[in-house]
């Protein structure tokens, strides 16, 4: 069973930066892709960006120019650069693992953009 713990959310004005951080309890390598969605009570979740093993990247268009996922294989842990916040990237965000197969959830991770 994996484990993965999300910190780094919180209240932000537009404008400001947040960096969420995904701490994954084994090796990174172990995992096919990265990724980090957000859902908002009553909607969908929605993926915002995803990160393979072999370092490709893809963002959802909302967040293209301002959003960077990445990962530290040494600590095992993935990261969400998140700048230029608007409201609208209000939500709880996700952090999620394929293990090839098995699709892994962390406990989720408030963030408020609000002035």
């Amino acid at each position: 069973q994996v484990q993965l713990v999300e910190s780094g959310g919180g209240l932000v004005q537009p404008g400001g930066s947040l960096r969420l951080s995904c701490a994954a309890s084994e090796s990174l390598y172990t995992f096919y892709t990265m990724a980090w969605y957000r859902q908002v009570r009553g909607k969908q979740r929605e993926l915002v960006a995803a990160i393979t093993r072999s370092d490709n990247t893809n963002y959802a268009d909302s967040v293209k120019g301002r959003f960077t996922i990445s990962r530290d294989n040494a600590k095992s842990t993935v990261y969400l650069q998140m700048n230029s916040l608007k409201p609208e990237d209000t939500a709880v965000y996700y952090c999620n693992v394929n293990k090839y197969g098995p699709l892994y959830w962390g406990q989720g991770t408030q963030v408020t953009v609000s002035s």
